[in-house]
Order: structure tokens, then sequence, then C-alpha cells
């Protein structure tokens, strides 16, 4: 029992680091003043294309469950998750100190549509962060299933959000997009195929 139980250790460490990495690599970036001509424009983009990576990720386990059977992945999607919404926190952090100005910043949040996507998207994932506690879950119930299917509309407002802060090259963009349309298609169509074998089979499903 005790090798497994330190194989386990090892192994939540190991993917707690390889989230952290990106975070630990811009700091070196900061540090050693490698982060190019503007450096809040490259501190703001580089964190949230890594909260957009955060989600995608978040979206794969599920499937690689399912799919794959690495139940194992399942037991990291919290932790993910909340590294999802660290990264979108530090991407408004540095956008808000690039402005620096307060009622500017609210301004921007109602007057621009790609900062009040990514302003909606942002409460979303906080709302998930902060219902992602065990206790929570308990207090919820049901509701809590519910509340955390809201990782699709954040997901889906981020990629408006990077769509309108592209303005030359859609490559990226298009990629990620492509990601998440093909991760929320198949809870789609697993959703559609469970609801059919529950009309076919009424006594299974009750």
């Amino acid at each position: 029992m005790q090798p497994k139980g330190n194989f386990h250790v090892l192994r939540w460490w190991l993917i707690f680091s390889s989230l952290l990495a990106p975070f630990c690599y811009l700091v070196g970036l900061i540090a050693t003043q490698k982060t190019g001509p503007d450096p809040g424009e490259f501190i703001t983009r580089f964190t949230g294309e890594w909260a957009l990576n955060m989600l995608v990720v978040c979206l794969c386990i599920t499937p690689l469950n399912q799919l794959m059977g690495w139940r194992w992945t399942v037991k990291y999607r919290r932790m993910v998750g909340l590294y999802a919404w660290f990264y979108a926190t530090v991407h408004l952090a540095a956008a808000s100190l690039l402005v620096l100005d307060v009622e500017i910043l609210l301004e921007d949040i109602v007057k621009r549509p790609y900062v009040t996507v990514g302003f909606i998207a942002f409460i979303i994932l906080t709302l998930l962060a902060i219902t992602s506690p065990k206790p929570m879950v308990r207090r919820l119930g049901k509701r809590w299933k519910t509340l955390h299917k809201g990782i699709y509309l954040a997901s889906l407002l981020v990629l408006i959000h990077y769509f309108w802060l592209t303005r030359a090259d859609y490559t990226d963009p298009i990629i990620y997009s492509t990601l998440v349309a093909l991760l929320l298609a198949y809870r789609l169509f697993r959703a559609l195929k469970q609801n059919i074998q529950r009309q076919h089979n009424p006594l299974r499903s009750s």
C-alpha cells in the first residue's frame, strides 16, 4: 500500500507543478526582462492563453475518462479548473494594470464588447472556483452539477473574447475553437444518445 500511496502523492505534485510551470516561466521572463517591448501586453496575452489552455484540458478530462478509461484524471479536474481561474485572475490583473484607472476600466467593461465578454467569463470561473471545495459540493447537492456546466459557457465566451482581440492571424483562435467545438459536440452526442436509450428503456432509467 505504501508504494502505491507514494505514487499517488508523486503524481499529484507532478501535475500540480506542471500546471504551475507556465506561471514560473513567466516570472522568469519578467525577472530577466525578456517580455519584449511591451511587457504589459505580453503578460496579458500569455496568461490569457494559459487560462484557455487550462479550460481545454479541463474539458478533455471527461472524454479521457469515458473513452480511454483514464479514471485517475477525474481526481485532478478541480485542480485544473482552479488553475484556469488562477491564470484568468492574473490575466485580468495584468489587463487592469495596463489601464491603471478604475473608472476607465469599468467604462471598458461596459462599452467594449470583447472586455464585457471576457469579464463575464471571469465571473463564471470565479463562481466555479468558489463552489469547488467539497463542503460547497455537499451544500449545493444536485445544483452543483448544473452550476458547474457553466464551464461550457465560460469556454465559449473566452473564445469570443479571443477572436475579438485578434487583429491579423486567426490561426490560434480557430485551432482552440475547433478543439472546444469537438469537446462540446462529444458531450452533446453522448447526452442525446443517453436520452434515446432512456426513452427505449424507461424501466432501466428508473
